[in-house]
């Protein structure tokens, strides 16, 4: 379970969030969504470990990030917005390095089954000349090397075409349900949110989003 208490982020005099409560149960997907700026990237960097809070708790499986910082990363796989692979490199090769920073050691087949899973089977081919959405798959596969508990994806699925955002969304649907991952993710599509996701926080003062989701009958919590 992931717990969140009374979180803040302030950079100087800028108070990005504050007080922001939530939880998370295993087999969950929950949306993030919210106006631009609003804090839903930054959120997850805290979640990540990526920056620390100004203030408030967060407990992952039972550990604090302030005692069990080690621990906790070995528990959460982190996907930022922006595609973080080697484009001169193969997809094999990209697994492969990323394997050996792995906590979690695997053989070639088992990288490689783990993009085919997600219908990435360009194992031979340069990164450069893939499509956004096979790069976007390969960021995500990268990710899960360490087997995580807890998955973080930035707008895991901007930028892409159909096919690939519904086999993105299709995998992760599995990964929650079949194998009891906590998937927390942004996105801007809100038919992806409405149709992924179990519950949505929505981060920040606009209520459209929250509006438009209550509309869908999803449960949606604002945060502040």
């Amino acid at each position: 379970m992931l717990e969140v208490t009374g979180l803040q982020k302030k950079y100087k005099e800028k108070t990005v969030f504050e007080n922001v409560t939530l939880q998370m149960k295993p087999g969950e997907i929950v949306g993030l969504v919210g106006e631009n700026g609003a804090g839903k990237s930054t959120l997850l960097e805290l979640l990540a470990t990526v920056m620390q809070p100004t203030l408030g708790e967060i407990e992952l499986e039972g550990f604090s990030y302030t005692d069990g910082f080690k621990t906790i990363r070995r528990l959460i796989g982190y996907v930022p917005q922006d595609i973080a692979v080697w484009e001169e490199f193969t997809v094999e090769e990209n697994m492969q390095f990323f394997e050996k920073l792995s906590w979690k050691k695997h053989t070639k087949e088992e990288c490689r089954q783990l993009c085919v899973d997600m219908q990435l089977t360009q194992w031979k081919e340069e990164v450069r000349s893939l499509s956004g959405g096979m790069k976007r798959k390969l960021n995500l596969a990268i990710s899960l090397l360490n087997d995580p508990v807890l998955l973080l994806l930035d707008e895991p699925t901007v930028g892409i075409d159909l096919k690939s955002k519904i086999e993105i969304g299709s995998y992760l649907h599995n990964l929650a349900k079949s194998d009891g991952k906590m998937i927390m993710y942004t996105s801007h599509d809100m038919d992806e949110i409405t149709t992924l996701c179990d519950r949505v926080y929505s981060i920040g003062k606009d209520p459209f989003y929250m509006d438009l989701l209550t509309k869908n009958e999803i449960a949606v919590e604002q945060l502040k």
